[in-house]
């Protein structure tokens, strides 16, 4: 493909690009801008684009001037120090960032999800009818695990968020590997686009972890529970690996809290002994899933168990995983750098981060001509090619070359 067209159809930047970012994710932003001016900068010095010239194409910085403020009351605004009419807009948000918070009158209080939410409502509302067009980055979808109305009384929270989204005027969503796909059916007229995290987290694991050889006789990749079967087939199919899968056997005659409770955990597949296993799971929330599939693989004669997920939560602290590294239950835990992560998980020595910048900023590079970004979320395609130039001994990062 030509840098200036797809299948013969000439490509044009929307408009200058404008990114917007949270307090809570700022230096995350300042990188993808960073990132970005570096790419078209090379291009300009090779001459490879025909847009250098289009006003705002290349700049040093992405970033508009705009801050979000907040008043005792807990009530908040955004306010910008520059215009963005005309501009190609992306805000960059995380939903469950840990590190901001502000004063009330009576002490200082997190901001929630919820909070997050709003803010990001308020940076829309904000550009809308002045900018050309406003795309949001969540990788971590908000209330993405409410997809579903388990039953007649409860709230579908995903779905209000993503009309709401719509209705204020927003033209695209990139969200990355979500609790359910099927979130895009409740707005099928707004465009939403699903990378996945896949090739970034299992390259970082294997550069990081040479000891584990991608054959059959080696290493499996392991599903802890039935809901995650489809997201374990991708990466079993990638690495040519064998998979396995571990079923809830629950009692569906009782209820405990709500739900039915577990009374087995069965496993499905061939024997884990002596062999390393790559256990993949959408999120770590509490750990507590991992770690119990992690002992269980253990129990069963497995070699190494690493853990790799591409929001790593810990809602419930390190404690647990520290144990479970100091024992030789886990070898280690792989995730992104697409949500917050605090100082102190980042100093754990069983804890490797997947820089997922370099890869914001060529979504963000793309879809500002309306480039076809498909072969670019279609990580399956691509870490098949890793695994092959692996085993030739030609270890790359298409996305820092």
């Amino acid at each position: 493909m030509s840098a200036n067209s797809y299948n013969g159809i000439k490509l044009e930047p929307i408009g200058p690009i404008g990114i917007i970012g949270h307090t809570a994710n700022t230096e995350f932003v300042e990188n993808v801008s960073h990132i970005l001016s570096q790419k078209r900068l090379k291009r300009y010095e090779e001459g490879a684009t025909p847009y250098i010239n289009r006003p705002g194409y290349l700049r040093s910085d992405y970033i508009i001037d705009s801050k979000l403020i907040r008043f005792q009351t807990g009530e908040g605004k955004l306010s910008m120090g520059e215009s963005v009419r005309g501009h190609d807009v992306f805000i960059i948000t995380d939903c469950v960032s840990q590190n901001a918070r502000f004063r009330l009158t009576e002490g200082e209080h997190l901001i929630s999800p919820d909070d997050h939410y709003r803010d990001l409502l308020r940076i829309v509302s904000t550009c809308v009818g002045k900018a050309r067009r406003i795309n949001v980055i969540m990788p971590f979808v908000y209330e993405g695990r409410t997809e579903t109305r388990q039953n007649l009384r409860a709230s579908l929270d995903c779905s209000a968020m993503l009309r709401q989204l719509y209705k204020l005027g927003v033209s695209n969503l990139i969200c990355f590997d979500p609790h359910d796909e099927r979130i895009q059916n409740a707005v099928p007229l707004m465009g939403i686009e699903m990378p996945k995290s896949q090739y970034k987290l299992t390259t970082t694991l294997l550069n990081n972890f040479g000891s584990i050889k991608i054959d059959k006789q080696s290493t499996v990749v392991i599903s802890p529970d039935e809901m995650g079967v489809s997201r374990a087939i991708a990466y079993s199919s990638a690495l040519q690996l064998p998979l396995g899968i571990f079923y809830r056997d629950r009692d569906y005659t009782v209820k405990v809290d709500g739900e039915h409770p577990i009374k087995t955990y069965k496993f499905l597949g061939d024997s884990v002994e002596g062999k390393d296993v790559i256990l993949i799971d959408d999120m770590i929330n509490s750990g507590s899933t991992m770690l119990r599939t992690a002992s269980k693989l253990k129990s069963m004669g497995a070699k190494d168990v690493y853990c790799i997920s591409p929001f790593g939560l810990f809602t419930d602290g390190f404690r647990r995983f520290d144990e479970a590294y100091a024992e030789g239950t886990i070898r280690g835990v792989v995730c992104t750098n697409l949500t917050y992560r605090s100082p102190d998980l980042l100093s754990r020595e069983w804890y490797y981060d997947a820089d997922m910048v370099p890869y914001i900023a060529r979504i963000i590079d793309g879809l500002n001509v309306d480039e076809s970004i498909y072969d670019l979320i279609n990580s399956t395609t691509r870490l098949s090619e890793f695994v092959k130039q692996m085993r030739l001994g030609e270890i790359f990062d298409e996305f820092n070359d």
